[in-house]
């Protein structure tokens, strides 16, 4: 069984649920601490004007040691950021067809109170909507004591988990000789080599939310997220 654990991000970019989509299971890892300016509540869109940012605004002051899970959301910010996709993506071939159901994402998102059920939200529904059959589970279903590897290994064993896939920027923390040592294989994922797709407002852009992929392809979108992405 193969599991990642990563904190969740708002729409993220398709280098996201290639990672969970190649898992059986994916443990939203929202008891880590909140980081400011990183991927936990914002995300870019191509438009006319180049990629533009997506932020959705959180309380931060005084709480800088705040998990995910407990970030409250300042400000109604939903339609404002529907308004901005529309704008964007009105001219793309599949907006037509999927506008009305990310839509309705958008209206749903608009009365959670807390950053970790908006990205939730669009996780869950994205990833379906992309065909990923990963199981999704917070990792409040696996209480796990320790930190770091330790933290991350008790979940994967709580999980029952012997294979642990794991995004590059964890190298220079994770102890993969502790994993091992509990019979979990450590691998790693790769972001090179995807394909480009056709896409709006000039030169290509990877960095961007799934999205930009979901409006230019449509049902073809899967297909993009197919790679040797473990080494």
């Amino acid at each position: 069984m193969r599991i990642c654990i990563v904190q969740s991000c708002y729409i993220p970019w398709k280098g996201f649920f290639d990672l969970i989509g190649q898992c059986d299971e994916y443990v939203v890892f929202d008891s880590a601490q909140f980081t400011k300016r990183h991927w936990h509540n914002r995300n870019r869109i191509k438009t006319a004007n180049g990629p533009v940012w997506l932020t959705i605004p959180v309380v931060t002051k005084g709480r800088f040691d705040q998990p995910i899970e407990e970030v409250e959301i300042e400000k109604p910010w939903a339609e404002k950021h529907w308004r901005a996709i529309e704008l964007a993506y009105r001219p793309a071939p599949f907006f037509g067809q999927f506008a009305p159901v990310v839509q309705s994402w958008y209206e749903r998102a608009a009365v959670e109170t807390k950053l970790t059920g908006v990205n939730e939200l669009f996780l869950r529904e994205l990833a379906a909507l992309l065909g990923l059959g990963t199981r999704i589970v917070r990792d409040s279903a696996y209480p796990a004591e320790g930190t770091k590897t330790t933290r991350l290994l008790n979940i994967a064993r709580a999980a029952g988990a012997d294979r642990y896939l794991s995004g590059p920027a964890a190298r220079v923390y994770l102890d993969e000789a502790q994993l091992a040592a509990a019979g979990i294989a450590t691998e790693w994922m790769s972001y090179q080599g995807y394909s480009e797709y056709p896409q709006l407002h000039g030169d290509f852009e990877h960095a961007v939310s799934v999205l930009d992929l979901l409006f230019n392809t449509g049902p073809e979108a899967p297909r993009f997220l197919r790679r040797e992405a473990t080494t």
